[in-house]
């Protein structure tokens, strides 16, 4: 598959484009001046104090700045690195501890704040709280089994390990150095907590367009375009530091009378993926509804209505809507619960082929996404793990 990165400065935001075989498959967003909600990113690290605690729901709340408070997990409790304990108790009212960020603040939601702090690297992931040694299961099994062979002299009581896709044609001496280097870190941090008072942040995450660089999956990165020159220096400086290997893949692309957002529509995706409708080729459409609890996505016939009528028809409307469905909750980072309204089909071999058809597509997805079951009444169920917001409320569009 061949990859590229599209990175543009525009109306005081910046977008990072992922594109895969020349289709845009993922859009990010986010302010230029890092916004309200730049200020608390995912990933932050901070010393914070339990403000609230309340048992009947198993949380806490805590402050990581005086006025502002965050959700806990109270099961997250038992593994939590104490700067000041105020009780015999698991967790009390006073206590201070170090916090991450682990979700942002969404809409009338509060960030949510967890003690099992994890330290992310290109290869790897350090966790605090999780002691087991993982591989990512998108690796074949032959090199997941070959990773937890040798890391397995590494395992301890303190934290776990991770290590992420991109590993995958890595040398493990590198995997390994990296894996030392995040240890390093860790136990820095957990020495300068001791010594700091508390709402200090002992780590700031890097902008969210940085994060997404180094996270992405290089193979098959043929180039990653920026179109702004202050950004391609920050970018540059980054590959340097972080990614000497990969700095040869960044473009500048710095032409005014012909900008990136006309070189490769990107305005016109961004308009298309912040819309209610999406069309298909065979001439129906989807209609996507964001609501607080969850998503709908209602499959329509449309101008392929009269093909739609027989069973053939509505097999071919469906499975186009499936990997359509599955592109469009990629492209606009949908998460949590997804329901998907199909058009009803008598045949089950017919439906257990769109079944299979759509976990297919949803697989290809990097980030986990698991297709639950068909309800009684025939609605799909799709859960997709939440890593960022959606693309909908990063642009602000309610």
């Amino acid at each position: 598959m061949k990859r590229k990165i599209l990175i543009e400065k525009r109306d005081g935001r910046i977008r990072t484009f992922f594109m895969e075989d020349g289709e845009i498959a993922e859009i990010h967003s986010t302010p230029e001046d890092g916004g309200s909600s730049g200020r608390y990113r995912l990933g932050d690290i901070y010393i914070g104090k339990v403000q609230n605690i309340v048992p009947n729901i198993g949380a806490a709340f805590i402050e990581i700045e005086k006025g502002i408070s965050c959700y806990f997990d109270m099961k997250d409790a038992s593994h939590a690195i104490f700067t000041r304990k105020s009780g015999k108790k698991l967790l009390c009212i006073g206590d201070e501890l170090v916090v991450q960020i682990s979700k942002e603040a969404a809409k009338t939601k509060v960030p949510t704040v967890t003690s099992n702090v994890s330290f992310t690297g290109r290869y790897a992931v350090l966790t605090h709280g999780n002691t087991r040694i993982g591989v990512s299961s998108k690796l074949p099994r032959a090199v997941r089994d070959e990773f937890k062979e040798k890391l397995n002299s590494y395992r301890n009581e303190d934290f776990g390990l991770i290590v992420r896709t991109n590993a995958k044609n890595a040398p493990f001496s590198e995997v390994l150095k990296e894996i030392l280097s995040l240890r390093d870190e860790y136990e820095r941090l957990r020495k300068n907590a001791q010594t700091r008072v508390c709402f200090t942040c002992l780590k700031s995450a890097p902008p969210p367009y940085i994060s997404d660089l180094k996270n992405v999956y290089m193979d098959g990165m043929e180039s990653i375009v920026i179109g702004d020159r202050e950004l391609y220096t920050r970018i540059h400086l980054f590959f340097q530091s972080e990614l000497p290997e990969k700095t040869d893949l960044l473009e500048l692309y710095d032409n005014h009378e012909f900008p990136l957002d006309k070189l490769y529509s990107t305005q016109t995706a961004l308009d298309k993926a912040l819309r209610e409708r999406a069309w298909l080729k065979t001439g129906g459409y989807l209609i996507i509804q964001p609501t607080e609890a969850l998503t709908v996505i209602d499959v329509n016939s449309g101008k392929a209505s009269s093909k739609a009528g027989s069973e053939e028809g509505a097999l071919k409307v469906n499975l186009e809507a499936a990997r359509e469905a599955a592109r469009q909750i990629r492209l606009r980072n949908l998460s949590g619960i997804i329901i998907v309204d199909f058009i009803n089909m008598e045949q089950e071999e017919n439906t257990e082929l769109l079944l299979r058809e759509f976990r297919c597509h949803l697989a290809k997805d990097p980030i986990q996404s698991t297709l639950v079951d068909m309800t009684a009444l025939g609605l799909v169920e799709v859960t997709r793990r939440k890593t960022r917001r959606p693309l909908y409320e990063e642009e602000g569009v309610i």
